[in-house]
């Protein structure tokens, strides 16, 4: 079985953080979860040449396997409903 890449793009905000958690509690073991802190100070090339690459307009922001979840678009909240409907596979 594949796995599958899980990005989540945070700024270490308290609802970033929410999301993160929210993630990992929902993952499985076939999900390789890896979380890019945007912050300045810790923001790699790597990190910003994906933002531009995914879309990704705001954080806290999901990625699953290269595409940005429908839940992160702009005016839509991010909740388990659509991560699980999005590709994120439950334990």
């Amino acid at each position: 079985m594949a796995q599958h890449l899980v990005e989540v793009f945070t700024a270490g905000c308290p609802l970033c953080d929410k999301t993160v958690k929210l993630v990992r509690d929902i993952a499985s073991d076939d999900c390789n979860v890896q979380i890019w802190d945007l912050r300045s100070e810790f923001i790699t090339q790597e990190g910003r040449e994906k933002l531009t690459r995914y879309g990704v307009h705001r954080v806290p922001a999901v990625v699953i396997d290269g595409t940005l979840a429908d839940c992160c678009y702009p005016q839509q909240p991010i909740s388990r409903e659509a991560l699980l409907a999005a590709g994120i596979s439950q334990r």
